[in-house]
């Protein structure tokens, strides 16, 4: 295997732990973003209920922090494509490599 082969197999090595990692930390916001939402729902029923504590505060930054996961989550999804285009493109480029 020549050096370029190998230093091409380590990028892609590092790009497939990348992806995982951002796969991970994906996951971990979802489930913020989710507990954040079931927060709301619950609050939405007690307020259903004329029993609403005085929780609007907390309402509004759960419902922020929702928006700033779901943005995360997005910028996430986007980088995690590139990784995906790049991890193609090394995989097409060592093809070559291999083919020569």
């Amino acid at each position: 295997m020549s050096d370029n082969e190998q230093h091409d197999l380590e990028a892609l090595h590092e790009l497939e732990l990348l992806i995982r990692l951002l796969g991970d930390e994906m996951a971990a916001w979802r489930r913020r973003a989710q507990q954040a939402e079931n927060r709301v729902r619950e609050l939405e029923r007690v307020d259903q209920l004329h029993l609403r504590p005085l929780e609007d505060q907390r309402v509004t930054a759960l419902e922020e922090e929702n928006r700033r996961l779901g943005s995360k989550l997005d910028s996430a999804r986007e980088q995690t494509c590139r990784l995906l285009e790049r991890v193609r493109f090394l995989r097409q480029q060592s093809e070559i490599g291999v083919e020569r």
